[in-house]
């Protein structure tokens, strides 16, 4: 898996495409993902006016975490996504942590979401019944500037492909090396980024699978005017990538999104779009009025699966009612 064309042992002796291949098989081949994290936070009462947004909580209330991830796994979530979203070494150096206290709070994200299902299987005759899988979160650069060119892209000329390396790797490894079973490189605005993470995939330190996920504002570009074919491929491309997919997106795009998606990629394909509201990023809150209903998003799901999509979830603004809704649908 080096680029070099050199390859460890253990890279050639493991197949990333196995660990989803039998999950799809134990769920019948469709699983559910959470919801929107930050909404259930701050239902629970916490404050996440902070650039840290959600990864605030693993300073402050971790407990609430575990227990957000809790409703989603009774909610029928088969995947807990981790509250590193946001949380970057860079980020909580910035809070003044030191190197080694910021990696372990990145640690901890993927500890609180280990307990959480080891806590929900205790509670469950047979875990067989409802496999979990535990994905680390790691959002993109725009996410760690908290200046909303997450949902733009636009990162400027002055970074590059290595400057995108370079803010990643450690973060990504401290990641890997804490048990998740796989990850979960969310909302990708545009191509680089995803060429970025492809490439420290493949310099061979990361052993667990991965999934690339973007998001779009107009149905077929990713939100920085990248063509979506053109980054799903660089995702296709990289033998430790086993799903590709959309995220942070609006309902209404997701069926031709999964259809373009189709036409580069025979892995399996994740869905989790926003609940429909609009995120304003000038005055950095959610338009009101915006959203699609629970039943209405759940009215989609069908469509979605039928598409081709084999994992279904939700993201920003959706909750456990959301999941246990999709749940119920995709298990009638």
């Amino acid at each position: 898996m080096g680029r070099g064309g050199g390859t460890t042992e253990t890279a050639t002796a493991v197949d990333p495409t196995a660990l989803m291949r039998d999950f799809l098989r134990e769920t019948g081949g469709c699983a559910v993902l959470d919801g929107g994290l930050a909404t259930e936070l701050e239902a629970n009462g916490a404050d996440l006016n902070d650039p840290l947004w959600s990864a605030k909580c693993l300073i402050n209330s971790p407990h609430l975490i575990r227990k957000v991830h809790l409703d989603y796994l009774e909610a029928g979530a088969n995947i807990i996504i981790t509250a590193s979203y946001q949380a970057t070494i860079q980020g909580f150096e910035s809070k003044g942590f030191s190197t080694e206290e910021s990696e372990n709070l990145l640690r901890k994200s993927v500890e609180i979401a280990l307990e959480a299902r080891e806590i929900f299987q205790q509670t469950r005759v047979s875990s067989k019944q409802h496999p979990v899988l535990v994905a680390a979160s790691i959002g993109s650069y725009g996410a760690y500037l908290a200046d909303g060119s997450e949902y733009s892209g636009d990162y400027g000329e002055s970074v590059t492909l290595e400057t995108l390396k370079d803010f990643h790797r450690r973060r990504v490894q401290v990641l890997a090396e804490a048990g998740p079973d796989i990850l979960a490189f969310e909302t990708t605005p545009n191509k680089l980024e995803a060429q970025a993470y492809a490439e420290i995939l493949e310099e061979g330190d990361v052993k667990i699978p991965a999934w690339f996920s973007f998001n779009s504002k107009d149905g077929v570009n990713v939100v920085s005017g990248d063509s979506l074919l053109d980054c799903a491929s660089v995702a296709d491309a990289c033998s430790q990538v086993v799903a590709v997919g959309i995220n942070c997106t609006p309902p209404r795009f997701i069926h031709g999104l999964i259809l373009s998606l189709k036409k580069v990629t025979e892995k399996p394909i994740l869905i989790y779009p926003n609940s429909g509201e609009r995120y304003d990023p000038d005055k950095k809150e959610w338009v009101a009025s915006t959203g699609v209903p629970d039943g209405d998003f759940v009215s989609y799901v069908s469509v979605w699966r039928q598409a081709g999509a084999q994992l279904i979830g939700g993201c920003c603004r959706t909750t456990p009612n959301t999941i246990q809704a999709i749940s119920r649908s995709l298990n009638k």
